[in-house]
Order: structure tokens, then sequence, then C-alpha cells
């Protein structure tokens, strides 16, 4: 029987067939992830350039090059916008962003939702720079109260629907005339709460640590 990624994922397509694939580089090389700044209009730019047409229809439901327009949206311009990106040798090899909908009419059930993307280049792809995007991505918004995730994934993206029904399986899924619409719950981060100072036992003295008189007592 097929499972669930088989049976949501269809292949298929003709723009896929030529796809272009960057050579990797070192194995052992890893990326580090941090917030996306203003600055990093730029090198954005020639990151989301570099991805292969594949991977640029994946992302954007269109083999589509982002202008200054949306590469501002990427790179965390509006304030309900928080974005991250990857970063290896000084180079963006990844890409996450969250959008937060409204708090006052956003889910008609009262939760606060965002909605997520995530692309990773194709050199740097099953890897896991995906999936720690996703973590970092998630602990965030959880810090700021949300309790949702939403996305909107084709059919033919298997990494990012095996990514999510491995971490997510209760996800909820749902066909659109545009691909498939996948709702998250998440869970409340937990409270800190500062260990307590636990009390000093009283150690014994070994027998060689006994305090002696430093002059010896005449009669």
């Amino acid at each position: 029987m097929l499972n669930l990624v088989d049976r949501l994922s269809n292949p298929g397509h003709a723009e896929f067939v030529n796809r272009t694939q960057a050579t990797r580089t070192d194995g052992r090389a890893t990326a580090a992830i941090r917030p996306a700044r203003p600055e990093d209009l730029a090198a954005l730019g020639d990151f989301f350039a570099g991805l292969s047409v594949e991977s640029r229809y994946l992302r954007f439901f269109a083999p589509v090059t982002p202008a200054y327009g949306l590469l501002h949206l990427l790179s965390g311009g509006p304030a309900n916008v928080d974005a991250i990106v990857a970063v290896a040798d000084g180079v963006i090899v990844g890409h996450a962003m969250a959008a937060d909908g409204p708090e006052d009419h956003g889910d008609p059930c009262g939760a606060r939702v965002t909605d997520v993307g995530v692309v990773v280049a194709d050199a740097w792809q099953r890897r896991g720079v995906g999936a720690a995007l996703m973590r970092t991505l998630v602990t965030r918004a959880q810090a700021r109260g949300v309790t949702a995730l939403a996305m909107d994934v084709l059919p033919g993206n298997r990494a990012v629907l095996a990514m999510i029904i491995g971490h997510w399986p209760d996800a909820a899924i749902d066909r659109s005339p545009d691909g498939l619409d996948i709702r998250i719950p998440l869970p409340p981060l937990p409270l800190y709460q500062p260990r307590r100072p636990q009390p000093r036992r009283p150690q014994p003295r070994l027998a060689s640590e006994q305090v002696r008189p430093l002059v010896t007592l005449g009669r």
C-alpha cells in the first residue's frame, strides 16, 4: 500500500524534467541559521536566482525569480513577517519565512495562524537544512504566541511533504485547486521555571582532613 507521501505526490509534471543541479562541495559542511536582515536583499536575490526551475516552481507555484518587492517581503521587511536564512561559508543556502495573520479577525476557531514557506539550495537539499529551518521557525512562532501553522504545498513537493508528515503526523491536509492546504497545530511553549537552589548537605570530614593545632600545647 502506498504511504501518504506517495498518495499525495505526483512527480510526473513536465516542468520537472529539465533540472539544473549544482555540485555539492563538501559533505561535511554545515550551515548556520540566523534571522534575515535588510542588507541580505542582494544575497537573497542571488540565492533565489541560483535555484533550479523546479525548486522555484515548488516554492512559488511558478518558476519566478523574485524582484525587489517580493525580496523585501522575503527579507522580513513587513512587521508581521519573520524571515530566517541558513548560511554556509558566507553564502545563503536556505530560506524560510512565516507571515502572521491578523489577531482580530484571523482563524474562526480563535487560533493564531502563521503562513510558512521554506526552500533550500539544490546542492543542500536532503541534508537536514530544511528541517532545521522549520524547527527554528516554529520555535520563534511559538514564542510569539502562534498556535497553528498553515502551508500551501504542491503535490509534487515530496521532500516537504515527507518532512511535514515525519514531524507532524497529525497535520490536517486538504486538497485545493492549487495544491494542498496543510494545517499544523502547535502546542504552547512550556513556561520557564527557574530551578530552586538545593540545600547543601554537610559533608563529613575525612580523617586526614581533621583540623589539628598548629602548636603543640605544653603541660
